[in-house]
């Protein structure tokens, strides 16, 4: 550990960005030429574009296309310094942020500080489900999901037990936002598609998928219709879709739920189990908080001011996940405006003949929600216009790969696509051991360190 906190040489303004997510890396990149040097730290080495995951995880795509090396995507960014590390501790008022890498650690000093550490999978209180029921908020979680539903298909041709390959057949995915959705239909069309003639022993079309949430409709925020046409979308696809279903409790078994009509119970039995229902910003957030004397919300995102800076902390920004202004929703847009948003303001701080407002507010533009239903079908929702099918699944791609980073990404992109349109093959489902149980491992070993 260094004895005093590390800043670049040559006295320019210093500005640290926690994360390299979405937001992240749209603010290192704004700052591009600006009078200004850059430490982008992230516990990963990888920028991980999100709304995709769930494309690694039903194997589709694979990781390198959606996880580019964050140094590589910087090299050419002479202002810009990546440090692969966790941030585990900031101090708002002493300017510095903390990070660490197994033995090492180095503390940084910041003149501007952009919170942009994203979010993780939230089990609302109930954190002993992430054994049984994964999320999906990181490559590992996209590589153990794939490992695991593969695997279930794997073992399901080893057993004359037809109890035993109903268990192994059986997906129960509680959420259905657009993680869950996107997840469950592409789930589907591995059953009824993908797999159809690759097994012998048994048809993957007897495979049981079921869509949980305790809403009264599926996609809230697409509104009434949209939802309806995606739920009716996902049952002919054969997935049971079940609503106001309140989940209780998982174990390694089954899922059990409530009906939140007529409070009766009910339980799944099933081997495969995925948690999409709910999000938590990081706990930097409200350590940030509570150092700044601000609300941090239920999910742990912070208040701040309509420029996006914390309290009296004029050189504090939380973006993304991370902030709670307006109601704003976390998606990759928001995120990524966010960040382009404090990096115009810092940038003005510095340059001392800029005439911009260092304390504009940031307006957000909506350019539209999307999710992909299945293969062809796709909804978008852009204020008042609604498009589905297949017109809403060309939009959906062209969006997407245009925020993909890099043209060898974008095209292999492409490629995946057209195979998995035209043919029955997916290139990408591989899997390991390691991936389908290092997590838990990983957690254990961890929960042993501490004791």
């Amino acid at each position: 550990m260094t004895d005093a906190p590390f800043r670049p040489n040559g006295g320019r303004h210093h500005v640290v960005i926690v994360g390299a997510g979405m937001g992240g890396l749209a603010a290192a990149q704004k700052l591009k030429g600006e009078n200004v040097d850059i430490t982008l730290i992230d516990k990963k080495n990888h920028h991980l574009f999100q709304p995709m995951l769930y494309q690694v995880a039903t194997g589709m795509i694979s990781a390198g296309e959606i996880a580019p090396s964050t140094r590589q995507l910087l090299r050419n960014q002479d202002n810009a310094n990546f440090v692969n590390a966790e941030v585990t501790d900031i101090d708002i008022k002493s300017q510095t942020v903390t990070a660490v890498n197994d033995e090492f650690t180095r503390v940084f000093e910041y003149d501007s500080l952009i919170l942009a550490s994203g979010s993780g999978q939230s089990y609302f209180g109930n954190d002993h489900f992430a054994e049984f029921a994964p999320g999906m908020k990181s490559l590992d979680d996209a590589l153990e999901l794939r490992s695991r539903i593969i695997s279930a298909f794997e073992k399901a041709e080893l057993t004359d037990d037809p109890k035993e390959r109903e268990r192994l057949l059986t997906f129960i995915i509680v959420g259905a936002g657009p993680t869950g959705v996107e997840l469950t239909g592409q789930i589907a069309e591995l059953a009824n598609r993908t797999l159809t003639d690759v097994y012998s022993n048994f048809s993957t079309t007897s495979a049981k998928i079921y869509l949980l949430d305790g809403a009264p409709q599926v996609l809230p925020p697409f509104g009434k219709r949209l939802g309806r046409k995606s739920q009716r979308a996902l049952e002919k696809l054969g997935v049971d879709v079940r609503l106001n279903a309140m989940v209780t409790d998982v174990n390694e078994e089954s899922v059990t739920y409530k009906n939140m009509k007529d409070d009766s119970e009910h339980t799944l039995t099933g081997a495969i189990k995925i948690w999409s229902a709910g999000v938590a910003a990081s706990p930097l957030a409200r350590l940030v908080g509570e150092q700044a004397g601000v609300e941090v919300d239920r999910a742990g995102r912070v208040s701040t001011n309509e420029d996006l800076t914390v309290g009296e902390y004029s050189n504090v920004y939380a973006i993304g996940d991370l902030m709670g202004l307006n109601r704003l929703p976390g998606l990759a847009q928001v995120a990524m405006q966010g960040g382009a948003h404090a990096a115009k303001l810092i940038a003005a701080k510095v340059d001392e003949e800029s005439t911009s407002n260092e304390t504009e507010a940031f307006d957000y533009f909506d350019k539209g929600t999307m999710a992909i239903i299945s293969r062809g079908y796709a909804i978008v929702k852009m204020g008042k216009t609604e498009i589905t099918g297949f017109v809403g699944w060309l939009a959906w791609l062209g969006l997407h790969l245009m925020y993909l980073q890099g043209f060898r990404n974008r095209l292999v992109a492409v490629v995946n696509w057209a195979q998995n349109f035209f043919t029955r093959s997916r290139s990408n489902i591989e899997i390991t051991k390691q991936q389908a149980y290092a997590r838990n491992i990983i957690d254990n070993a961890s929960k042993q360190e501490v004791k």
